[in-house]
């Protein structure tokens, strides 16, 4: 890339970052309440992203090769009992993605 295309990329990363960033505060005024379904997604949203991403982490494990998916069951069980114990997302799956590496880098 040439020098203008780069600073226009940064540019527009930069512009797009700050209107997602905006946008929200712009169209929910704090004068007016928030809609029902803006709330609902509030509360509907992490815990399908949740879903989503352990159907991504889990999708390729194999059980008939290799660990048999050792790992990723002691993960699993490690980020379901942290978020039972804690009720903190970002400390399951920090845990979970430390346990995982330590047992992939260390043990099998």
């Amino acid at each position: 890339m040439t020098l203008t295309e780069e600073i226009l990329t940064i540019g527009l990363c930069a512009v797009a970052t700050m209107l997602t960033r905006f946008l929200p505060f712009l169209v929910f005024r704090a004068d007016k309440p928030t809609p029902k379904y803006i709330r609902y997604l509030g509360k509907a949203l992490p815990a399908a992203i949740f879903g989503m991403l352990v159907v991504y982490c889990l999708k390729n494990v194999d059980v008939t090769a290799g660990t048999h998916g050792l790992p990723e069951l002691i993960s699993v069980v490690r980020v379901a009992g942290l978020h039972l114990w804690k009720r903190n997302m970002l400390l399951s799956i920090g845990g979970g993605t430390v346990c995982y590496m330590l047992l992939m880098q260390c043990v099998f």
